[in-house]
């Protein structure tokens, strides 16, 4: 007689394990949005072009040493996508910086994640698309009508570009990463990011960021936005199914309001809150939908 118990024990570590990759998940999400909470307390020493400089800069030097990843043996094909990936992850990241320097970071996150939102849209190619496109749509009309009207067209337009930003690092990500092993494209582009983003820090900031309170936060701001989350994000995508990984990721514009609210005193009314949920359900309803092709 087989053993009733076995497809039930089976399932606990199975469980298990997904509960561990939500939590891991979920604490990558509140280490990057409270990273970014954080960098923006260094604006008014270093400005954002800094702040983003040091943080990527750091990053770049950490993976460097832990990954020293192989620079022989590539096609030129191969350096092109790398390359895009490069340019993508720092035009995302300097966007997006210059964008919470002038709208609260919950706004920032909402109209970033717009990005992703419409790139799961398109892919899909479903009716239901539409649903999710309006409900973001109305997101969006919610947070310009609410106690966010008066936000900077600068900040919304650097944010919007960030989101398209995070769009094309979504699409390159995958291409660099099918040409190169391990996390080889993900140092190689940041190493490119670097080269774009540290001389408009340099000459933004200047010897300020040369700083030492400047450069210790510098560099707890690229731990939290970038050495934390990145390593526990793997270790979540070998727990949880893509699609969950994906619908989980979509809560970050609520995470980064709680972490604007909490680290910025930028307070959250109720038009606020229903703007942000409406945008979370239509990120999460498309990539599910998405995933079920």
């Amino acid at each position: 007689m087989q053993n009733s118990s076995a497809p039930a024990t089976a399932a606990v570590p199975a469980r298990r394990a997904t509960l561990g990759g939500i939590g891991l998940l979920l604490g990558g999400t509140l280490s990057v949005q409270f990273g970014s909470a954080f960098a923006a307390l260094l604006f008014p020493r270093a400005g954002a072009l800094g702040a983003v400089a040091l943080r990527i800069a750091f990053a770049a030097v950490v993976l460097l040493v832990v990954t020293r990843p192989r620079l022989r043996g590539y096609a030129r094909a191969d350096w092109v996508a790398a390359c895009g990936f490069g340019l993508a992850l720092g035009g995302m990241n300097i966007l997006f910086y210059q964008a919470i320097d002038r709208i609260p970071l919950g706004a920032a996150v909402t109209l970033e994640v717009l990005g992703p939102l419409v790139l799961s849209v398109v892919a899909a190619r479903r009716a239901t698309s539409l649903l999710w496109a309006g409900l973001a749509l109305g997101g969006v009309y919610l947070l310009g009508r609410g106690d966010f009207g008066r936000l900077d067209v600068a900040g919304v337009a650097f944010a919007l570009g960030a989101g398209a930003m995070w769009a094309a690092y979504i699409v390159l990500n995958a291409r660099a990463g099918a040409r190169f092993p391990r996390l080889d494209a993900l140092t190689i582009a940041m190493a490119v990011a670097t080269l774009v983003s540290l001389p408009l820090g340099v000459g933004s900031a200047g010897a300020a960021l040369l700083e030492p309170g400047v450069l210790a936060l510098g560099l707890a701001i690229a731990a939290l936005s970038s050495g934390i989350p990145y390593t526990l994000e793997l270790l979540a995508l070998r727990r949880l199914p893509p699609a969950t990984f994906a619908v989980l990721t979509s809560l970050a514009p609520a995470v980064a309001a709680t972490a604007g609210f909490l680290v910025l005193g930028q307070g959250l009314s109720l038009t606020q809150c229903v703007a942000i949920a409406l945008v979370i359900a239509a990120s999460a309803g498309a990539v599910w939908t998405g995933k079920r092709r």
